[in-house]
């Protein structure tokens, strides 16, 4: 299952990952673009209406998948670039309420699915961008120092830290739990990704190894979209 799977990277994860072979429920908060999405991507995909945000709904989305093999919380959002000293408090919580608190939300729920499959994966789309080590020396991606898009970057390194503590709290029940970071990817996410961003299915490539690791891969891990490790 794939969340934010109706446009985007999270569309491109679902269609390599149905043409590997499996079914694939593609979580979106609109029925009409989930379900023209299914549409496109063919036999191997099925519509599940999901807002992360919403507890009621989610749980009626969980009631209708009893097994799952591959969790993929995609669903994500950044409001704008601002530093913390411009973004206000308000921004800071409609963004940790997608992008932190809806994967708990998205990952608690669906647990008992995944914990009925033999090989459980859970993949985290997060961004370069929450690195700290990153954040505060010279790299090739962005500027130290530049504190912009705070609200996302700070949900995002986060997102990080539960991917360590999933991947530790459920190691002995089989599950890889990992984080992605798929790079600027040409998508609305925000206008500068929009712009100048690179091909989301490339990004995608990088979700879906993560999500078909096998049982000795790694776990509570942080990856580049091209299976380079990324500094915590």
């Amino acid at each position: 299952m794939v969340t934010g799977a109706n446009k985007g990277i999270g569309k491109h994860i679902a269609r390599l990952l149905a043409a590997e072979g499996l079914t694939v429920y593609v979580g979106s908060r609109d029925p009409g673009r989930g379900q023209r999405t299914v549409g496109e991507l063919g036999d191997g995909a099925r519509p599940l209406v999901l807002d992360v945000t919403d507890p009621e709904g989610l749980a009626q989305a969980a009631a209708q998948v009893d097994r799952l093999d591959v969790l993929v919380n995609n669903a994500g959002t950044s409001p704008s670039l601002a530093p913390p000293s411009d973004a206000g408090v308000e921004e800071f919580r409609r963004t940790y309420e997608t992008n932190v608190f809806g994967v708990v939300a998205v990952t608690n729920a669906f647990l008992p699915a995944l914990r009925r499959s033999p090989h459980p994966r859970i993949v985290n789309v997060s961004s370069g961008t929450a690195s700290l080590t990153w954040s505060t020396n010279p790299n090739p991606q962005f500027t130290p120092g530049s504190g912009g898009a705070a609200a996302y970057r700070s949900s995002k390194a986060a997102l990080n830290a539960l991917t360590v503590l999933y991947a530790q709290t459920l190691a002995e029940d089989g599950f890889k739990v990992n984080a992605l970071a798929p790079g600027m990817r040409a998508t609305d996410l925000n206008p500068l990704a929009a712009a100048g961003g690179g091909d989301p299915a490339e990004a995608a490539r990088g979700a879906v190894h993560l999500a078909l690791l096998p049982d000795d891969g790694p776990t509570g891990g942080f990856f580049s979209w091209d299976g380079t490790p990324v500094p915590w």
